[in-house]
């Protein structure tokens, strides 16, 4: 079964968010995070049920580990019934948690 991947737009500001924090250190650097947070991003389109729970109340919720450097990103996402996958929010997994 394949899966299309949507944003929300508060994942979108996400996005943005982290490449702007990135790039103000290193451009190179915020563009090869940004590549490999949408090739992990990708993988949800075929296999998003291998992903942890978010919420151990429902099964469609999920996060998304997605290693960089020494640390990396989280992407909270929904499976939906449509055959949706919704990226609800991203955050390096050095914040708090989602914003």
């Amino acid at each position: 079964m394949s899966y299309q991947i949507r944003f929300t737009k508060v994942a979108r500001e996400d996005l943005k968010r982290l490449y702007r924090f990135l790039a103000e250190r290193d451009i190179q650097a915020a563009k090869h995070a940004l590549q490999a947070i949408n090739k992990a991003i990708e993988l949800l389109a075929t296999f998003p049920f291998t992903c942890r729970k978010a919420n151990a109340d429902s099964p469609f919720l999920r996060e998304l580990i997605i290693t960089f450097g020494t640390s990396g990103y989280v992407a909270l996402f929904e499976i939906e019934e449509n055959n949706n996958v919704t990226i609800l929010a991203v955050r390096h997994q050095r914040e708090d948690d989602y914003l």
